[in-house]
């Protein structure tokens, strides 16, 4: 991990943040930006340069290429521990966090009133379908909370996607077990929860509701 681009801090977490759609993708992008697509460079920021100095005759014997130098054990999980892990559970926290609001009942939008308006214009509205068949459907406007659990089934498709690419290039520098991405997290969740108070880290569900709970969601 690089000093000049480390992850951003997880926002404030309040219904106005998960209708705010451009900060929302802005946390997560930024988030993915830092740790997940730029993960070989994390990687090989990792290794420690080779004691042994340049070998001149090196360049006159042409030789396949090695693999790549191993990263220490300590090193990659430290990074996982303190990094990757830590940079996922936030995105968690708020796509989780979000997803309450999503199907919560929100007395606060603003749009309530124009589409309860437009919807009796649509009962007031004289038609005639024999002139134009379409000319008596009626479209109403989503509510925001839809617009939301639409964006978010986005966006946690795309973070199961990133989430196993970059768990695959980290299996792969670190020779880690069989383990995959979720499984791996789990278990780190567990072994933080075990110092952690409670609802600090755990089951995703639990944990959203802590948090709508103490944020006044």
């Amino acid at each position: 991990m690089t000093a000049e681009s480390p992850p951003p801090t997880q926002p404030k977490l309040t219904p106005q943040f998960c209708f705010s759609t451009v900060a929302l993708r802005d946390f997560l992008r930024l988030s993915r930006a830092a740790v997940d697509d730029s993960i070989t460079q994390n990687l090989n920021a990792l290794v420690t340069p080779s004691k042994l100095g340049f070998d001149p005759t090196s360049t006159s014997v042409r030789t396949p290429r090695p693999p790549r130098t191993p990263i220490d054990p300590q090193a990659c999980r430290t990074f996982k521990e303190k990094v990757l892990f830590p940079s996922w559970q936030s995105r968690s926290d708020v796509l989780t966090y979000c997803a309450y609001v999503a199907t919560s009942p929100d007395p606060d939008d603003p749009e309530t009133a124009l589409r309860e308006a437009e919807t009796e214009r649509s009962r007031e509205r004289m038609v005639d379908e024999r002139l134009d068949p379409y000319s008596g459907r009626y479209f109403p406007r989503e509510p925001r909370t839809e617009k939301l659990a639409m964006l978010l089934r986005q966006e946690r498709s795309v973070e199961a996607i990133v989430r196993s690419r970059t768990w695959g290039l980290v299996r792969e520098r670190c020779d880690d077990s069989a383990e995959d991405a979720e499984e791996a997290l789990n278990r780190w969740r567990e072994d933080l929860a075990r110092l952690s108070p409670p609802f600090a880290l755990g089951d995703e569900r639990d944990q959203s509701h802590a948090l709508w709970t103490m944020r006044g969601g």
